[in-house]
């Protein structure tokens, strides 16, 4: 007949050793998950790298625009406070 000790012992060895070929399954699998994962963002990568032309143009536009605009509303109120600043001198006369 088993000893109870020894039936235990046996139980603990197969909980191990099915918990150690589950771990390596699940690493392998995470291997290969991360790879997929490399080629994807090398993928990403390459592709960005191809549109930087593309997004330094947009950005050179954009200065240039707010340059502009900057410009144009520094002149508005400019004329809009030199048409106050006369209506005060006019009534300090």
């Amino acid at each position: 007949m088993i000893n109870i000790l020894d039936f235990f012992v046996l139980l603990l060895y197969v909980s191990v050793i099915v918990l150690v070929v589950a771990l390596i399954v699940l690493v392998i699998k995470a291997i290969g998950t991360l790879n997929k994962v490399d080629k994807v963002v090398d993928d990403i990568s390459l592709k960005s790298s191809k549109l930087d032309g593309l997004f330094n143009i947009v950005d050179g536009t954009t200065d240039a625009l707010v340059n502009i605009s900057d410009t144009i509303i520094t002149f508005i109120a400019d004329t809009i406070n030199n048409i106050f600043n006369r209506k005060k001198v006019k009534k300090d006369e």
